[in-house]
């Protein structure tokens, strides 16, 4: 079959991808920037279009000659109002697809009674697109899990730190919630098996794992699991979903703005109703995965540094995606650059490995103080801050996210360009660029480049400039240094 993979830069659509092309399919993989996908395993194995769910002019090329596409877009993360993004671009989606004449169509959804009091804006949002992507003419399956535990996953992520980090904790009462998690290779299947149903089914499926935990139950299994000591646990009625979300922000990498409409999603208790996706997809003969298992292999990817997809990997309606800058009369206003350049006494080849694997554990070469006062800041603002880490400790892709930047550019030996995404009154790159400067020698060039929005920015960079001497100084000195080495 000819099929479609929207969030194809996403932690499910990159990882359907793979599955999908050794299924036999052809496979067409959107989004809305395509040099995300350049550096990908499976990138030569795709036909790669550029398309935007929110852009409904866009859309009839990306299905044209499709059988049936899967739609894994949701703008959770992307501010307060995701929720009218999701309606507004599954309405695209949908009528595009009538259209294009898709023969099927299936859909990644939340796993909740509809019919519930108090239903979270997410999985509200979640039902809702599961609606009109049912009522759009083309035969859908929306498939509804709760918790999908993986390697890379956020609610993976929030449950590892908040285990890890704290072994005695005070939780609101939501963490007696049940909740039916389950693995990301049973998801990955059921989505793939899910391409081939027959026309007439036009349905939801509720799809879990073999376990019903309550939240409390699940972090003290993953602590044994993990080999860590029992966790002590003391709930109290008086922490709100809002101050639970930014506790959640302070302690894992999963910024507030994630970790709220996920928390809020835990009050309900999301545990399948039935279990008849498998007269369509049969389960393994060995059975679904466990809450345990599932633990232990996304526990060894991470500790292999071989996570294929992360939650900080999609990318949103509205991030900053400009290309780099030019020159001034890019933006009609000021442009603000710091520019140094070192010596390094080795080859580009012999230094560029230093350069590639900045960031994350390894830190930025600079002041660590200042770099962790302004991740906090960033957080505490609602941003990313420099919790997201990297994928791989050695290597990079476009599109990675790299702690509160995003890989823009990767041309090996030669450059690497980061685009920031913390919260600041404008737009900011940082690009380490090697160039070759006699036999065994090249030079390092480190730009940091800000376009200012309105007049906070310019005082935003006014105010950070005394600073630049101590953090850009000493970061290009040390990398320089260490890239000798």
């Amino acid at each position: 079959m000819r099929v479609l993979v929207t969030g194809a830069t996403g932690y499910i659509g990159g990882r359907l991808v793979p599955q999908l092309i050794d299924a036999g399919h052809e496979v067409r993989a959107m989004t809305r920037t395509s040099s995300w996908l350049r550096d990908v395993p499976w990138a030569g194995d795709v036909e790669v279009v550029t398309a935007d769910a929110l852009d409904a002019a866009t859309l009839g090329a990306a299905l044209d000659g499709i059988d049936a596409a899967y739609y894994l877009i949701h703008a959770i993360g992307s501010g307060s109002r995701f929720a009218d993004r999701d309606r507004h671009a599954a309405e695209n989606f949908a009528g595009a697809a009538k259209a294009a004449g898709v023969r099927r169509l299936v859909y990644l959804g939340g796993l909740a009674d509809e019919n519930a009091d108090h239903l979270s804006e997410h999985l509200a949002s979640r039902a809702e697109v599961g609606r009109i992507l049912l009522q759009s003419g083309v035969p859908t399956a929306v498939l509804r899990a709760a918790v999908i535990l993986g390697s890379g996953s956020a609610s993976f992520e929030m449950l590892r730190y908040l285990t890890e980090r704290l072994p005695a904790m005070v939780t609101p009462v939501w963490v007696q919630t049940r909740i039916q998690p389950i693995a990301v290779r049973d998801v990955l299947r059921y989505l793939v098996g899910a391409a081939d149903l027959p026309p007439q089914v036009n349905r939801s499926f509720d799809i879990g794992g073999p376990d019903v935990l309550t939240y409390e139950e699940m972090m003290r299994r993953y602590a044994r699991v993990a080999g860590l000591r029992r966790r002590l646990i003391i709930r109290v009625p008086l922490l709100s979903p809002a101050l639970s979300s930014h506790w959640v922000g302070v302690v894992t990498p999963v910024p507030a703005a994630i970790a709220r409409p996920l928390v809020e999603s835990l009050r309900t208790e999301v545990v399948c109703r039935e279990h008849e996706i498998a007269e369509h997809v049969r389960d393994p003969p060995e059975g679904l995965v466990s809450f345990d298992r599932a633990v232990e292999l996304a526990l060894t990817r991470v500790r292999e540094a071989n996570v294929l997809t992360r939650w900080a990997d999609p990318e949103w309606p509205g991030a900053p995606s400009d290309p780099l800058p030019t020159d001034p009369s890019w933006s009609g206003g000021s442009l603000y650059t710091d520019v140094r350049s070192r010596p390094v006494a080795a080859s580009r080849e012999q230094a560029w490995p230093a350069i590639e694997s900045i960031g994350g554990e390894r830190g930025w070469y600079s002041f660590p103080l200042a770099w962790a006062v302004r991740g906090w800041l960033d957080r505490l603002a609602g941003g990313v801050g420099l919790r997201r880490g990297r994928r791989d400790p050695s290597h990079l892709r476009v599109g990675d996210a790299l702690d509160w930047w995003r890989v823009e550019e990767l041309r090996r030996p030669e450059l690497l360009r980061l685009r920031a995404e913390m919260r600041m009154p404008g737009l900011g790159w940082l690009e380490f660029r090697l160039d070759e400067d006699g036999p065994g020698r090249c030079r390092l060039t480190q730009r940091a480049t800000f376009h200012p929005r309105g007049l906070a920015g310019h005082v935003y960079w006014k105010a950070i400039a005394p600073f630049h001497g101590i953090v850009f100084g000493g970061m290009i000195r040390n990398l320089a240094a260490a890239a000798g080495a």
